[in-house]
C-alpha cells in the first residue's frame, strides 16, 4: 500500500482585492489600462482636484509595445481641459513615477461629462449630548498637559460624534 501523499492544495488565503483584481483585469487590460491601478489610484497620481473634474478612459500602445502610450483623458471643465494641455509634462511625469516607468509619452484630451460617480458617505459629526461631553470630559481628567486634552477631547468628539445613537 502507497505512502499517502501530502498535497498543498490552495496555499494562503488571497485578500479580496486580489481576487477583484483577476476579475477586472480582462476588462480594463482590454481598454489598455492593464490591471486597472491607473483607474483605482487616479486620486492619488494627479490629486483630489484633478481626479474629481477628469478619468483616465484608456492609454493606446503602439503595435507590440507596453510603454510610452497615449493616455485618454476625460475633463469635465474646458477652463481645466486648457490648464492640464500646458502642465502635461508634469502630469505625464507623475504617471510615469507611479508605475515606476515610462508607461505614458502623451496625454489626449476630451471635454465631456464624466460618468456618474457614486456618492461618498458624508462625514458630518452630530454634537454629542451633555451626558456624552461629561462622559467624556472625565475620561481626559488624568490629562495635564493642555493642548494634548485639547486635541484629545476633539478626536473624541469626532469618534463618539460618528457613532449612530442607540435606539
Amino acid at each position: 500500500m502507497p505512502a499517502p501523499r501530502n498535497i498543498k492544495r490552495g496555499g494562503a488565503p488571497k485578500t479580496l482585492g486580489h481576487q477583484a483584481g483577476k476579475i477586472t483585469k480582462p476588462i480594463f487590460g482590454g481598454r489598455g489600462l492593464a490591471d486597472g491601478s491607473i483607474v483605482s489610484h487616479w486620486g492619488e497620481i494627479v490629486g483630489d482636484l484633478l481626479a474629481r473634474h477628469s478619468t483616465p478612459e484608456r492609454i493606446i500602445f503602439r503595435t507590440g509595445r507596453k510603454d510610452a502610450g497615449v493616455l485618454h483623458l476625460r475633463i469635465d471643465s474646458g477652463g481645466l481641459a486648457m490648464e492640464i494641455q500646458h502642465m502635461s509634462p508634469v502630469l505625464i511625469e507623475r504617471i510615469n513615477s507611479y508605475f515606476g516607468f515610462r508607461a505614458v509619452a502623451d496625454l489626449k484630451i476630451t471635454q465631456g461629462p464624466l460618468p456618474d460617480q457614486p456618492e461618498q458617505p458624508s462625514d458630518a459629526v452630530r454634537p454629542l449630548s451633555e451626558d456624552e461631553n461629561l462622559i467624556l470630559q472625565n475620561d481626559l481628567q488624568d490629562i495635564d498637559d493642555p493642548e494634548i486634552q485639547d486635541a484629545l477631547a476633539a478626536l473624541g468628539r469626532a469618534v463618539r460624534g460618528r457613532k449612530t445613537e442607540k435606539t
